[in-house]
């Protein structure tokens, strides 16, 4: 991977993961949201119509870590049954936000 811009002294990391399972209408882009936000993240979730949910998240790389540990539980009524996880270029968004 090559090198990302540091945040506050940290190096900033862009993640996106497409979450199977029973993953829509449990809430799963809301938790992601909650999340983000706690970790001060940015980034998106959305529904995909095939019923999977993707998620994206930017900042410090110990904080998308977290995220994506979180993700990869989901929800309490989710059942996650795969994480696809694919590390992209920073692309400098800084609020996370649900797509529609």
């Amino acid at each position: 991977m090559s090198q990302e811009p540091a945040c506050r002294g940290r190096r900033v990391v862009r993640a996106r993961v497409v979450v199977s399972g029973r993953v829509q209408g449990v809430g799963f882009r809301f938790f992601a949201e909650e999340w983000a936000q706690r970790l001060g993240l940015g980034g998106h979730a959305r529904n995909l119509p095939d019923g999977r949910v993707e998620v994206a998240a930017e900042g410090p790389e110990e904080a998308v870590r977290e995220f994506l540990d979180a993700v990869r539980r989901g929800p309490r009524s989710a059942v996650v049954t795969a994480v696809d996880l694919r590390w992209e270029e920073p692309v400098g968004e800084r609020s996370f936000r649900i797509r529609y």
